[in-house]
């Protein structure tokens, strides 16, 4: 599958997640609904997502635009964010104020993101790239995804190298440390392409 196609049926998923958690329940509400169930795959999905964009697809970016550079560190700069919000959500409990302002404050921000590549990255890179490149692209995205860090780790840098090192370090504690606590029962699957 071709890397816009991959990337698309993980926004869909993606957008659907943040249309469940809008408005999500506050308070002794939000415990009681299993919010923190459809977070954490929310988490993993994102940080999964985000780890392999800053790994594959925005060095791709910036190799293929004359303005890629620019391009691709507006949307790091906007991932870098999202994972300090995605952070909060991890470290904090649904019905805490700081864990509801942050999901607020991701569902909007995510939406925004998503955006960005959509309506101004993606097409700009379709048209400079052509069907094969897309297709190798799609099929590296589709593999790193499997080893992605399930986490979002803010405090590590989002370049390429750092990632593909350290990025591949820290997805490894991470995904025996789901193991160990049962988290990975809560991965979703991937998204089916459309």
């Amino acid at each position: 599958m071709d890397a816009l196609t991959f990337l698309r049926a993980e926004h869909k998923s993606v957008l659907g997640m943040l249309e469940v958690l809008d408005g999500a329940p506050r308070g002794d509400g939000a415990t009681e609904s299993g919010l923190d169930t459809m977070v954490t795959n929310l988490i993993i999905a994102e940080s999964q997502h985000e780890a392999i964009e800053e790994q594959l697809f925005w060095p791709a970016v910036r190799k293929a635009l004359d303005d890629g550079d620019a391009l691709a560190e507006h949307a790091v700069q906007q991932e870098a964010a999202a994972k300090h919000l995605l952070q909060r959500l991890e470290d904090g409990s649904p019905g805490e104020a700081d864990y509801q302002d942050a999901l607020d404050e991701f569902v909007k921000a995510a939406r925004e993101h998503i955006q960005y590549e959509q309506d101004v990255v993606w097409p700009r890179f379709s048209a400079a790239v052509d069907d094969a490149e897309l297709v190798k692209l799609g099929e590296r995205l589709e593999a790193a995804k499997k080893v992605a860090p399930t986490r979002p780790h803010p405090d590590t840098p989002s370049d390429a190298a750092t990632q593909k090192t350290m990025g591949t370090a820290a997805a490894v504690v991470d995904h025996v440390r789901d193991a160990f606590s049962g988290r990975d029962a809560k991965n979703p699957p991937d998204p089916a392409p459309h």
